[in-house]
């Protein structure tokens, strides 16, 4: 008997990568004391990486996202699809 076939979809590993980075970016926030919600929201909106603490090298993290690709899966998650 054959194992069934998994499919791999670049889609779903990327998005992946994303959240556990946005989760690192997230925890550095924390640690550091700011609101990481409206931090993260403070750079999706205006793409300056100021927002973002250097701690736990979390600036140089987020900057590896696209933002536009960040926006798509956010939507694609509220939405449930």
């Amino acid at each position: 008997m054959h194992e069934p076939t998994m499919t791999f979809s670049i889609h779903q590993e990327r998005e992946r990568e994303m959240k556990q980075t946005l989760m690192v970016i997230y925890d550095a926030l924390r640690e550091k004391g700011y609101n990481p919600i409206n931090q993260l929201v403070g750079y999706i909106l205006s793409e300056d990486p100021t927002y973002i603490t250097t701690h736990n090298n979390a600036r140089a993290l987020i900057r590896r996202i696209d933002r536009d690709e960040l926006l798509q899966a956010l939507v694609r998650s509220y939405l449930g699809e």
